[in-house]
């Protein structure tokens, strides 16, 4: 039985980070990872030639940000792309009519302040929701106080609509009411070119970490804790942190003996992993709106495939970027990538016309069926309150840490939550404070060395 000062299950960016932190700290540190590979939910395909990334594409702002002052530290090249958020007019876009003719400047002006006068009214209407309540309740509550015609209120509920599934991959009743009380970004958003992983190779430098490493059962307790992994290996240590996704956390196939305490117990409860998937469509060339960030249609032929957003700057080639997500990624989930290619283009030709060429590459990610996540990120349930993110990180018997994106309440579903969160664990685990950019000196030391 090999026997560790602290154990890490999980080499995404929380993983990562609270080993790094460990080991520079003086600690043995062992990161035992299921992949065949380090990152987790972060994850540049490099198949075909291309960098795709296939799970966490953008920082969300850059001002502040820790994943950007270490993505700058490891040389990672970046390329404004200021759309999140599900923003209705952040960078240009083309806004199209439920008769498929692109909104004038006029009418997209009308629509983007409707939105804002709704999104006006929800912040006292969320600080005033019940417990239970839903996004859904929220935001009709918002709607019927606008005194809208019934079309008029309807474009901008499916905006709403859209905007719950596509930041978190839920319909718009399944998320709790502060689901997206996080919704804010501070600065320009930045995609990576040459791929995200470059974060995760780089805080991972030096470290031991142990790859298709499937662990099924941690046990705690005064003594310390034991992971033990699917072929029946068992690692001890004084400490642990606990990486894995929600979805891994609620499955049979991952035990924690004994049980979560409360609070953690009833925070893991009220969260869920969502249905969110990527489709990248790439042409050999550019037929839809020039100078563009995004496509957005309104009405019920959106009702999936509603925003389409332009990467062609990422890499030269014309490519555009759309999301299954809520009930579209769950229909769609055991679909053929021709399947789906046939519905997403029917889409696109509505507005574009017949002769707009079908993709010559297609690629799409399938989260819910991984069976290291189950699904792309976490989402708060009713019920819930942003507070749950923080109670789930709630340091269990002096010994075990739960990190990753669902543990930190500022900006959670985010590689930045996933780098805090680790960098939390670290320090409770220390049990004193190391500034952040420790995370990543030590590359820069190997690097000029």
């Amino acid at each position: 039985m090999a026997a560790f000062d602290s154990i890490v299950v999980g080499a995404g960016i929380a993983g990562l980070t609270a080993a790094r932190l460990l080991t520079d700290a003086g600690r043995r540190t062992v990161v035992l990872e299921a992949r065949d590979r380090i990152g987790g939910r972060v994850w540049s395909d490099r198949s075909g030639g291309r960098v795709t990334d296939r799970g966490a594409s953008w920082i969300h702002g850059i001002t502040g940000s820790p994943v950007a002052a270490a993505a700058q530290a490891f040389g990672m090249p970046m390329v404004e792309f200021t759309v999140g958020g599900y923003q209705p007019d952040s960078r240009p876009i083309a806004h199209y009519s439920p008769g498929g003719t692109r909104l004038n400047a006029a009418q997209a002006a009308a629509y983007v302040a409707d939105i804002r006068s709704v999104d006006t009214a929800l912040g006292p209407l969320i600080a005033a929701s019940a417990p239970d309540a839903s996004y859904r309740d929220v935001t009709e509550a918002a709607l019927g106080a606008q005194a809208w015609d019934a079309e008029r209120a309807q474009r901008v509920r499916e905006y709403l609509e859209h905007r719950s599934e596509e930041q978190y991959g839920a319909d718009i009743a399944d998320l709790a009411a502060h689901g997206l009380d996080d919704d804010q970004i501070d600065g320009d958003e930045v995609v990576f070119p040459e791929g995200y992983d470059a974060l995760a190779t780089g805080i991972a430098a030096g470290l031991d970490i142990r790859l298709t490493q499937v662990v099924t059962r941690v046990r705690w307790g005064a003594g310390g804790v034991t992971a033990v992994t699917a072929d029946g290996t068992e690692l001890t240590g004084h400490d642990a942190v606990v990486t894995v996704p929600v979805g891994v956390l609620q499955s049979a196939a991952f035990t924690i003996e004994p049980p979560l305490p409360e609070p953690v117990a009833g925070a893991l409860g009220r969260l869920r992993m969502n249905a969110f998937e990527k489709v990248f469509l790439r042409f050999g060339e550019r037929f839809w709106d020039r100078d563009v960030y995004a496509i957005r249609q309104q009405g019920p032929a959106g009702r999936w495939w509603h925003s389409w957003y332009d990467l062609t700057a990422l890499h030269g080639e014309p490519t555009l970027l759309t999301f299954a997500a809520g009930a579209a990624a769950a229909a769609t989930r055991e679909w053929t990538d021709g399947e789906v290619v046939t519905s997403v283009m029917a889409q696109l030709r509505r507005l574009y016309g017949d002769a707009v060429p079908a993709p010559l590459d297609v690629q799409r990610t399938a989260w819910q069926n991984d069976p290291f996540a189950h699904g792309s990120y976490a989402y708060m349930l009713p019920g819930s309150t942003t507070d749950d993110h923080d109670a789930l990180a709630t340091p269990v018997g002096g010994v075990l840490h739960l990190a990753g994106e669902a543990t930190w309440t500022d900006d959670p579903a985010t590689v930045t939550a996933a780098l805090c969160s680790g960098h939390r664990a670290a320090e409770n685990v220390l049990g004193r404070t190391v500034p952040i950019a420790e995370v990543w000196r030590t590359t820069q030391k190997l690097q000029h060395n």
